[in-house]
């Protein structure tokens, strides 16, 4: 009888521990997949693990903290999660086994994209240039531009020292969780307001004892001339040669300005027949009138030139179009505004009166030689 009951025991003993499974642990240890970074998709690997278990749960971890309803075997990383560490708690779903993940790096803010980022309208001195910010990876992006000379909004008005080169737009993208992005944009190579019309040629001369630089003089009168708010404006290309051409510019000393013509005086500028003659005195020192107005040197010599130029173009004196607006560059600003402001260049009105054909040298033929005083 204890032979029987001995051996009913070990039967029951070997079917107990055949209902008792031993624990399942990971042979491999659970891996997350993926790049830690904004808006990203994480996967969880949960592993190899002995004996195999037939399915798993997940939980995500935030620097080791369980995250509220992230249970999905795949995770997106969010704002908050930016420079903390993640891992996924993997559990066997009999509850046999529990294993974690190795953290990932802290997550990072993601990279942001741009396409289409456009400038639009004609590159020309005078016009006017508007952003065209294209699309950007990031919904929502908050967008700001930022123009030559700081300029902050849409729209850009092209500057005469744009002329030559290319505008070139700051596109600048802001966006939670992704890294800030600028993007240069830029436009075609900048033009004057007017393509050249009419070619003229000039030379330099001077008369009578020079006590300034002539160098600088014809540097300073041919960035005049090549000014994009001078008479290039009106289509007319300026060329400097080393003797004859279309017309004579001259700097004279003071007391021989009047040697041009009887009309011509020793105080100021003149223009008579093919000379352009500059008072060395008005270029040294300018006008009392613009002195008293504190105005720049450089400007009154832009005024001077453009001014004694325009006569031998064929243009005679202006007067003041209206309180408070510039003065034409042909009125005679040291002599008087007529309730005008100084303006050393040609108004628009003035650009304008310049024809393609070249009019104004058959007009200048038929004067003569009839001096223009400044």
């Amino acid at each position: 009888m204890r032979r029987l009951l001995l051996a009913l025991v070990v039967a029951l003993t070997g079917v107990v521990a055949l209902a008792t499974p031993a624990p399942a642990a990971p042979v491999t240890p659970p891996t997350v997949t993926g790049s830690a970074v904004y808006g990203s998709t994480l996967t969880a690997d949960p592993g190899v693990w002995s004996p195999p278990v037939a399915s798993f749960g997940y939980q995500w971890l935030r620097d080791g903290v369980p995250v509220g309803g992230a249970t999905a075997p795949t995770y997106v990383p969010g704002l908050d999660d930016l420079g903390h560490s993640l891992a996924v708690q993997v559990t066997a779903v009999d509850g046999s086994g529990v294993a974690t993940s190795a953290p990932t790096a802290p997550v990072a803010e993601a990279t942001m994209t741009a396409k289409r980022q456009r400038i639009l309208g004609e590159a020309r001195y005078t016009h006017r240039l508007k952003a065209r910010p294209g699309r950007f990876s990031a919904p929502h992006a908050t967008v700001s531009y930022r123009w030559p000379g700081g300029g902050t909004g849409r729209t850009y008005d092209v500057r005469p020292e744009d002329v030559g080169s290319r505008v070139v737009l700051r596109v600048h993208a802001e966006a939670p969780g992704y890294h800030p992005l600028t993007v240069k944009v830029r436009s075609a190579v900048v033009r004057h307001r007017v393509d050249v019309r009419r070619t003229v040629t000039y030379h330099v001369e001077t008369r009578g004892r020079i006590t300034t630089s002539r160098a600088e003089f014809e540097k300073l009168a041919k960035a005049t001339y090549d000014d994009p708010r001078g008479w290039r404006g009106a289509g007319i290309r300026f060329r400097p040669v080393a003797k004859g051409g279309s017309f004579t510019l001259v700097l004279a000393q003071a007391g021989l300005v009047p040697s041009f013509s009887s009309s011509c005086s020793s105080t100021w500028s003149c223009r008579v027949g093919r000379y352009v003659i500059i008072n060395q005195d008005r270029w040294k020192n300018a006008s009392p009138a613009w002195n008293a107005a504190h105005l720049a040197l450089r400007n009154y010599r832009h005024m001077v030139v453009n001014h004694e130029t325009g006569h031998w173009l064929g243009l005679g004196h202006a007067t003041c179009p209206g309180r408070g607006r510039l003065a034409p560059v042909m009125q005679q600003q040291s002599k008087g505004l007529q309730g005008c402001r100084f303006n050393p260049f040609p108004t628009t009105h003035e650009l304008d009166s310049r024809t393609p054909r070249g009019r104004a040298m058959a007009h200048l033929q038929a004067r003569g030689y009839s001096p223009d005083v400044e």
